[in-house]
């Protein structure tokens, strides 16, 4: 941890070891506020003392999570319906996640929707019977499997970036995924309805979800007070099923949408750092990325690193949002 960057007081039964990446000044700025001073903070220590919970609206949670691959930390959320409730990820599963839902969500039934694949997103789907996500998600999710989370030990068994009890990772067993169009709309309840928007970039099948009740959009990984990593330039920054859908192009083209919806929104809720942002941001993100689209070369800055397995050296490029804050992206044809 860089020196500027002073301990955030907590209760988790987590402990930090190392970030792999520093953390972005601002953003650490607001989380230790929000983490310290909150006064809606609970952890529910004999259900899972590996989150914190946090009321933004009378029907919504933010569950926290430290992230046990030395990456960002990660938000969940919660959605209570009339009828029903909503979880938008499930992290790394690490602690009894369904069990906490279940307690916040007064027994409702529970809809599991994941943003994207990506291990600190998705890797707790198993913990639930069924998880719904944009169809071009599916045939990432299957390619989970029983050691999926070895990478968080080294050769001795220890943790590497995090300290936590690996009991209290889940164990594998298979769960329904089920593949919905772009546009798909859940009801919660009496009218209550939440839609997926298929948006691409940071992933594939990466999608954000719509409250229109609380005029939320939640995004993912897209959108991001640290750095907003959405996507490559010249080929697909991904391999598989859909990987066109990586290039910043697309992604340009699905926040172009977003900004024609703005007036349906008020507030991102991004799953890393900082949340409740004002939706006027998200024309200058638009601005930022097609400034990218035109001419891959106009970044501000470029950074080079190592991959965790060490073995591959990784350029990445770095535009400014106004206002905001950085834009990431590859240029693969280089």
């Amino acid at each position: 941890m860089k020196k500027e960057m002073l301990p955030i007081k907590s209760e988790l039964k987590s402990r930090r070891i190392k970030f792999d990446v520093p953390q972005n000044t601002i953003s650490w700025a607001f989380m230790k506020e929000l983490r310290e001073n909150n006064k809606t903070k609970r952890i529910y220590k004999e259900i899972n003392p590996y989150v914190e919970v946090y009321q933004f609206r009378d029907n919504l949670y933010g569950l926290f999570t430290e992230n046990c691959d030395g990456m960002g930390d990660v938000w969940m959320y919660l959605i209570i319906g009339p009828d029903k409730a909503m979880l938008i990820d499930t992290g790394y599963g690490l602690g009894d996640i369904k069990a906490l839902c279940s307690h916040l969500a007064g027994g409702r039934e529970l809809i599991v929707v994941n943003t994207h694949d990506h291990f600190d997103h998705a890797y707790g789907n198993c913990r639930f019977d069924k998880v719904y996500c944009h169809e071009y998600l599916v045939p990432y999710l299957t390619n989970q499997h029983s050691h999926m989370w070895d990478y968080l030990f080294d050769y001795w068994g220890d943790n590497i970036w995090l300290e936590f009890d690996r009991s209290d990772l889940p164990v594998w067993r298979e769960y329904q995924i089920i593949g919905v169009p772009d546009g798909y709309t859940w009801d919660l309840g009496g009218g209550y309805e939440v839609e997926l928007i298929h948006t691409g970039g940071h992933a594939a099948g990466h999608a954000a979800f719509l409250d229109k009740h609380n005029r939320i959009l939640f995004t993912g990984d897209n959108i991001c007070s640290d750095v907003s990593g959405c996507g490559s330039v010249g080929a697909p920054g991904a391999q598989g099923p859909y990987a066109e859908c990586t290039l910043l192009s697309y992604y340009r083209d699905r926040m172009r949408l977003l900004v024609d919806r703005i007036d349906e929104y008020d507030y991102i809720f991004p799953q890393h750092f900082m949340n409740n942002v004002e939706a006027s941001v998200m024309p200058n993100i638009l601005e930022a990325v097609s400034a990218v689209v035109d001419n891959p070369d106009c970044y501000d800055y470029k950074v080079e690193t190592w991959g965790k397995m060490r073995d591959q050296k990784n350029v990445r490029y770095f535009k400014y949002v106004r206002g905001f804050s950085v834009i990431a992206y590859n240029i693969n044809n280089k």
